[in-house]
């Protein structure tokens, strides 16, 4: 088999590795013990946080033993990379619901082979101050922390002597998991190498330089606009379907540019070399189909949200383009019509034309009459001619909404009182 690190080069995933060789040795010798970290700052993962834990997920799927770090205590202090001011801190009782959530996505990506969920929490929380600074902190020289990129530039703003201290309890996290899971490996970020170089340090102190330790950095994801990957006009792009909707998580994937649709299925799919050289040949010879972006939304979408959830995406991509909304279900019109005009309306049946102007739909009942006359009304797919049509909000969609297009796009989503 392939040594993995040659794929994840191949798939442009690698940003830094500490002592490559080292680490090309141990994985080809035997299975490797590695983890990725995550704070849990919200309830849920975004796609930006995904990319680290997809290369997690390569290496389980490679027979390696993977580990997710839940933050529960470096989580209740707050991680200074990437930030430019001091984080607000979290009540202990939010940081132990959001542990709750992400444990549930992890287990829900991960499945039950080669993964094991730990939470710092359980051994960061035992260690009390003397210890703290007896055990660890006596090891850290305050010149090699000043010098992490990641507190250099916290610096002229200022900094926390608490987020000062992350690094050391990142580091602990890793010392802990050499010594009680065999772990030998860290992955993350590009902001997280200083953390993780500092986490080596410490094993290599405590337990001797011959202790094999080693790290490995995902590079920064940035579109080909020069543009923050995983940042929508509405904001993150959540894998809580309660956040980011199943359908609008498949449009995020099947809108991306044609520049980095081929970068994206090598980054977040598990499709073969062959497969993904296929797709880009058809974004150089046929751009217009965006097959490649079709089936990176297929593959994303059912890796994070399941097949149903492809399958139910395509058919509310179908009706709305095709404009027979019949076909769908009140869950299909939930996420599909999330972001369209709402407007709401009576459960009682009405006259088509009370009912437009009711709605606010169409200002005048002279306008909504010369619509409906001109075939441009069309209530739940059908089109309406007839002024004395009357809408039954009962009819479909289990009651709950009325849908109303106006022209050939126009769509608007009335919730029935």
């Amino acid at each position: 088999m392939e040594n993995i690190l040659e794929e994840l080069k191949w798939r442009g995933a690698i940003n830094q590795v500490t002592d490559e060789a080292g680490l090309t040795k141990l994985l080809a010798d035997k299975s490797v013990g590695l983890y990725c970290g995550t704070d849990p700052t919200g309830d849920s993962l975004h796609i930006g946080h995904l990319i680290p834990f997809m290369m997690l997920k390569r290496f389980q799927m490679a027979g390696h033993r993977a580990h997710i770090l839940i933050g529960g205590g470096t989580g209740s202090i707050g991680d200074p990379s990437g930030r430019s001011s001091e984080r607000v801190l979290q009540s202990m009782e939010t940081v132990h619901h959001n542990e709750d959530a992400l444990t549930a996505q992890m287990k829900h990506l991960f499945g039950a082979d080669n993964i094991t969920i730990v939470n710092n929490y359980s051994w960061l929380s035992k260690i009390d101050l003397l210890s703290f600074l007896r055990d660890y902190g006596k090891l850290f020289n305050i010149n090699t922390m000043l010098n992490k990129e990641v507190v250099a530039s916290r610096l002229e703003g200022g900094i926390s002597f608490t987020e000062f201290t992350y690094q050391i309890l990142q580091s602990v996290d890793f010392h802990h998991l050499w010594q009680e899971h065999d772990v030998q490996l860290q992955i993350g970020g590009a902001d997280q190498w200083g953390n993780i170089t500092a986490g080596i340090d410490l094993i290599h102190k405590m337990e001797g330089q011959d202790a094999q330790a080693y790290g490995l950095t995902i590079p920064l994801m940035v579109k080909a606009d020069g543009t923050k990957f995983g940042k929508t006009a509405g904001g993150a792009v959540w894998l809580d379907p309660k956040k980011t909707t199943p359908y609008e998580f498949y449009q995020f994937w099947l809108n991306q540019d044609d520049r980095d649709v081929v970068k994206y299925l090598k980054y977040f799919t598990f499709l073969s070399r062959e497969e993904i050289a296929e797709l880009a040949q058809k974004v150089a010879d046929q751009p217009e189909k965006r097959e490649a972006q079709r089936k990176l939304a297929q593959e994303v979408t059912a890796f994070v949200h399941g097949q149903a959830a492809v399958e139910q995406a395509e058919r509310i991509s179908a009706a709305l383009f095709s404009g027979d909304v019949k076909t769908l279900t009140a869950d299909d019109i939930e996420q599909g019509f999330k972001n369209m005009p709402a407007v709401e309306c009576s459960s009682q049946p009405t006259n088509i034309v009370d009912w437009l102007v009711g709605t606010g739909i169409e200002k005048s009942k002279r306008q909504a009459r010369e619509d409906v006359t001109n075939g441009a009304i069309r209530i739940n797919g059908d089109r309406i001619r007839e002024v004395e049509h009357v809408i039954d909000p009962a009819a479909m969609f289990a009651g709950r909404f009325v849908i109303a297009r106006r022209g050939k796009k126009k769509y608007f989503l009335a919730h029935v009182k």
